[in-house]
């Protein structure tokens, strides 16, 4: 079975020899009727199978196996680009063609997936392409298939590269570093200003001596009379504060835009968030709940905190149930005690929503600064921009319409009880988040 499966399962017929056998055959038939060209077919039918046999030859009985290995991160970036590099060389003297197929996993749908190149004797080529995950999870990657064909090009044979490998696919990741360039800028990438700081921070650094236009009321007495000397308290810029990012894992978070679900694009901007707010020195956490609690991170500011995160946002999923915002309040009373800024990731798809929950997140925000940050339904103001031009096109326009203006009021209703609020649509949801996060801190609003 061994010895068929080399020199004939992977042995394949190519077009071009079809075409030269069905030549042939014309010849033979030809000849039939013109007796004088049955010598000449019969020469033409040698040379094809004297080819064959060489062609045979050049492929299944040389002991070099052309190789290839591929290249890819151990972690991919859900919803960005991800380069892939193969390595591919060729071992023969003689050049080759050939068609190089990569398993991918069955997350991509990829069946066609292909790339051909040619190859001169002994040459290798680095071939490069990119993949876009949608969802996390472990991506398996299966055999890398090389179908080799000779410059004759009567046969190909298939040559079968384990390359078996399973990389995990984490929250986007390759974005970071242009985000904390952003958050060093004046102005943000939606236009937003940055806002000067008012006021003064008290959170203490050290005792010094008085020098000329230090403010008075900041003199320390008591080290002063020990000292014998004007000793006043120096004090820097607060940057401890807490920071918790709430994940709504409910059934709303389920919908889909751009092949990302709102939870996705949610878990995308909370791993950015938390990257800046580390950056600006604040303690971060997560908490997690649909129907019931998930994961609740306390927040800290250690370099390990990051992958804390990262790893915990990797296995978030969402459910098919309501979320309880009555438990949630609960828990936030018993886990959080200290004033902190709670940034909520959810989602209300009508002002009737809002008003089943509104109550408990007033509850909220009357112990922490409370910032609710939901979806603009970007179908939704496609079709009520688009033209109409029947009765249901008439129709559905004013539902699309009515289903934005709600989104507007939902805003609305929230300032009224003093919650502030972002309205994105998914995909500058992670650059309108930050924007609103130094915001609030330059005001030092916690």
């Amino acid at each position: 079975m061994g010895s068929f499966k080399k020199y004939i399962g992977d042995l394949f017929v190519t077009l071009r020899l079809y075409v030269a056998g069905g030549a042939c055959a014309v010849f033979f038939i030809v000849s039939f009727f013109v007796p004088s060209l049955y010598e000449i077919a019969k020469l033409v039918f040698g040379v094809l199978v004297i080819l064959l046999i060489a062609d045979y030859a050049f492929l299944f009985f040389t002991k070099k196996v052309p190789q290839a290995e591929r290249y890819i991160s151990d972690r991919l970036s859900n919803g960005d680009e991800n380069k892939v590099s193969l390595q591919v060389k060729n071992p023969f003297s003689f050049p080759v063609k050939m068609n190089i197929i990569d398993e991918l996993p069955f997350q991509f749908q990829e069946r066609d997936f292909e790339m051909t190149r040619r190859f001169s004797g002994r040459q290798q080529h680095l071939l490069e392409y990119t993949l876009r995950p949608t969802e996390r999870g472990a991506y398996e990657f299966g055999k890398i298939l090389l179908f080799t064909r000779t410059g004759l090009g009567l046969l190909v044979r298939r040559f079968e590269i384990n390359a078996d490998e399973t990389v995990r696919v984490y929250p986007s990741f390759l974005n970071l570093r242009n985000y904390q360039l952003l958050s060093n800028t004046s102005v943000q990438g939606n236009g937003n200003k940055r806002v000067r700081k008012i006021g003064q921070s008290m959170e203490f650094e050290q005792i010094k001596d008085y020098v000329s236009g230090d403010d008075i009321r900041t003199i320390n007495w008591k080290a002063t009379a020990r000292k014998g000397m004007l000793m006043v308290n120096n004090y820097t810029d607060e940057k401890s504060q807490q920071v918790y990012c709430i994940i709504d894992k409910g059934r709303l978070m389920k919908m889909p835009f751009g092949g990302l679900t709102l939870l996705d694009y949610a878990i995308n901007s909370v791993l950015a968030l938390n990257n800046i707010c580390l950056q600006k020195q604040d303690k971060v956490g997560l908490v997690s709940f649909s129907n019931k609690m998930g994961t609740v991170i306390a927040a800290d500011r250690k370099p390990v905190q990051r992958e804390n995160i990262l790893e915990a946002l990797y296995k978030e999923k969402t459910d098919f149930l309501e979320s309880d915002f009555e438990m949630l309040y609960t828990q936030v009373r018993h886990k959080i005690k200290q004033r902190s800024l709670l940034i909520l990731y959810t989602n209300f798809e009508s002002l009737n929503g809002l008003k089943r929950q509104v109550n408990y997140l007033r509850s909220i925000a009357r112990h922490h600064l409370l910032l609710v940050v939901f979806f603009e339904n970007t179908e939704l103001t496609r079709l009520s921009g688009a033209d109409a031009y029947t009765v249901e096109d008439v129709y559905v326009k004013t539902i699309a319409e009515k289903l934005v203006f709600e989104k507007r009021l939902v805003v609305k209703e929230l300032l009224k009880y003093g919650i502030m609020s972002v309205l994105s649509t998914p995909e500058n949801l992670t650059v309108n988040s930050i924007n609103k996060y130094l915001e609030l801190k330059a005001k030092q609003a916690v």
